[in-house]
This record gives structure tokens, sequence and C-alpha cells, in this order.
């Protein structure tokens, strides 16, 4: 827990899942420059709205002010509102304080004040500018920020499209707001952000949705897996972990007409997008589909097979402490006879790490970059 001093008053924050590397933090002072702009503004009636707030240090910021203001916190990551929660609880918060609208929501507003994080990806900036507009107040204030090494030139011409004219900020401890004003004038046309490709060996097309890992293309992380993939499994449960599109699933469930299929990511846009594409590869057949913090939502001992292309970061931050999470949650999740088939880049040395929890690790396949590994006990 880290101490975060706001205009709004003192925090005690948490990354969520928790770190063991000291070095990171739940805030930045991107989260610090945006609230600073949002104590200069006049208090409102009308909630703030905050987008991709990493781990609720704005969200939790606003609800703590005083008079008290409304606050809807937007996100397309399930990790994100965990981190809300917990964070909203470690200040005497209560959970209900922030609305949380997952990201295949979309707010009602209206809104006077929105307090953005700069996505990794451009594309979910624009989708969400877009969906955002109709909610916006007259001469509303759409207020972006991110560390300078991490925003694109293009984030502000997204607003400049989407919303109004904007001004950037001078830095300040390395960071950069780009503050945007409704302009009533601007019709802009809904843009395409959808896309799709075909699955290799099936006939199906796979569609993304804005902020979808691997949206333009298939990975090939996730292409090396495919090919190590095992048929066989006669009603057993198949978990596809960090699913993304499903593409791992629905192919899983090719070759496996009889498994049990459950899709599991952190981002609501990928479990949309699987769910939407396991049904149209699958039309009769049911499966399951979850929004959560990897396998915590997934009974002990009840899994037979666990595909897993894993992160190897989370927001910024590079590292094996996601990767490794899965790994012991797959452990825990799989009966005595089940194995975990992994897919990373060589270097990242997962047979050494796999072998933390599982007795037998073996590699099924690999080739320069990529190796594909299978552990049990």
């Amino acid at each position: 827990m880290q101490s975060c001093d706001t205009p709004f008053g003192t925090l005690n924050l948490e990354r969520y899942p928790p770190t063991q590397n000291p070095t990171l933090q739940a805030f930045d002072t991107a989260d610090l420059y945006l609230l600073k702009s949002a104590a200069e503004l006049p208090v409102s009636d009308l909630p703030i709205l905050v987008i991709n707030d990493n781990f609720g240090t704005l969200a939790c910021a606003l609800a703590k002010a005083e008079p008290a203001r409304k606050v809807h916190s937007w996100s397309d990551s399930k990790l994100a509102q965990l981190g809300l929660q917990s964070n909203l609880l470690a200040n005497d918060l209560p959970t209900d304080a922030v609305q949380f609208i997952d990201s295949q929501q979309t707010p009602s507003g209206p809104y006077q004040c929105v307090l953005m994080r700069v996505p990794k990806s451009l594309t979910l900036m624009q989708d969400q500018l877009f969906r955002l507009r109709p909610a916006l107040a007259e001469q509303a204030q759409v207020i972006s920020g991110a560390m300078v090494k991490h925003l694109p030139h293009a984030a502000g011409d997204l607003l400049a499209q989407y919303i109004g004219p904007y001004q950037a900020s001078l830095a300040w401890k390395k960071s950069r707001l780009l503050t945007s004003t409704m302009d009533p004038a601007l019709s802009p046309d809904k843009p395409e952000l959808e896309t799709r490709y075909e699955l290799p060996a099936s006939t199906f097309q796979l569609l993304n949705k804005p902020g979808v890992f691997s949206r333009e293309k298939l990975d090939n992380g996730t292409r090396a897996l495919l090919s190590s993939l095992p048929t066989g499994q006669e009603g057993g449960c198949i978990v596809d972990l960090g699913c993304g599109n499903g593409a791992l699933g629905i192919m899983a469930a090719q070759l496996n007409p009889d498994a049990q299929l459950v899709f599991i990511d952190e981002s609501y846009a990928a479990v949309a997008s699987a769910q939407h594409n396991f049904s149209q590869a699958f039309p009769e057949r049911a499966a399951e589909f979850v929004v959560s913090d990897g396998l915590t939502e997934i009974e002990d001992g009840s899994a037979d097979l666990i595909l897993c292309n894993p992160p190897f970061h989370q927001q910024q931050a590079v590292g094996d402490e996601m990767a490794k999470r899965l790994f012991e949650q797959s452990y825990s999740a799989l009966n005595t006879t089940g194995s975990l088939m992994v897919v990373g880049n060589r270097h990242l040395g997962y047979h050494v790490k796999l072998r933390a929890w599982f007795e037998k690790v073996e590699q099924l396949s690999g080739n320069p970059k990529f190796v594909v590994l299978k552990a049990s006990n």
C-alpha cells in the first residue's frame, strides 16, 4: 500500500493484482495532473466521468472530495474494476461510491467534466470518444492525460475529430494533458472499428472489437499454440484463459466436439468478441464466457485442459508476475489428470517457472522465437 497526496486528500493505494515489485505504483504523475486540473474546475451537480482509470486512483480521489461528487468510471478492464473496489475499501469509502460502467455499455451522462487516461490502443480511444460525445453537456471538457513518453500524437487528433478543439498543457513531471471542449457543430461519422480475419485451418472468421489484443492479425504466439492443440477431450472441460477473440478455444472446440468450453479474459471487449465468434462458429453449441481476474471464478479441480498465451505486461509495466499468477491459478483449477498448455517467447523461460507448481513440463513444439509447453502432475 502506497500513500498518494491528491488535491482531494491523501489516499492509500495498491495495484491490482498486488505486486511484489516495489518500484511499481498504483498511480503516476499523469493521474495527479488530471486531478489537479479537475480540482480547478467549478463544482457541478453533474457526475464526473473517469475513463481508463488503471487502479481507481482518479475515481477514489474524486469520491473522497468535499463536497461529495457523483463519480462514474468507464473501463474495459476487470482488473481495473477490482482495483477500484479494493482501493475504495482501503480508503474507507463505500464500494458504491463510484458507479462502474464496463466497455460494452455506454455512459448516459450528461457530463460536464471527463477525465481520461489515454489508453495504449488508439482504436479503443476512438471508440470511447465517439460513444462519449452524445453524453456530453454543453461546453463540457474532456481532459485526457498520459505520461509524455506514452502519449501518441494522434490522441490530440482524435479529440479534435470527435469532441472539439483541444489545448496541450505544458509538461509537468513528465506528464501532459490534452483538454478538449465540446463543439456542438461537429458531426463525426461513426467509425468502423471492428476487424475480422480468418482463423487458420478453419472456415471461421474472427471478429475483434476495439481494444482487443491482436485485432489486426493473429499473433504468432497463438498461431504456434494452435498447431499443438490436442484432440480426444471427450466431455472434458477446456478453458481458454486470456481468450482474446477466442481463437484457441474455438479451434479446440472444433477438434474436440464433445468438450465443454470456457472462455475467460479480464477484458470485457475480448469476452464479447469471443462470445460472438463462438456463436457464429457453433450456433447450436453452448459455452461459458467469463470476465474475471484469471481463474478466480473457476472451481478448483474442474478443468481438464487450460490453454494460455499469457500476457507479459499490465498497462505499461512489463514482467512475468501476471504469467506466474495464471500458472498458479491453473494448478488449482486443473483436476488430477489435467494439463496446462502454454506458449511464450523462449527468453521468458516459462519451462523453469512452471516447475514451481507442476511436476512434468515438456516441450511440444517450438520455433526460433516461441516455445509451446505442456505442464501436468
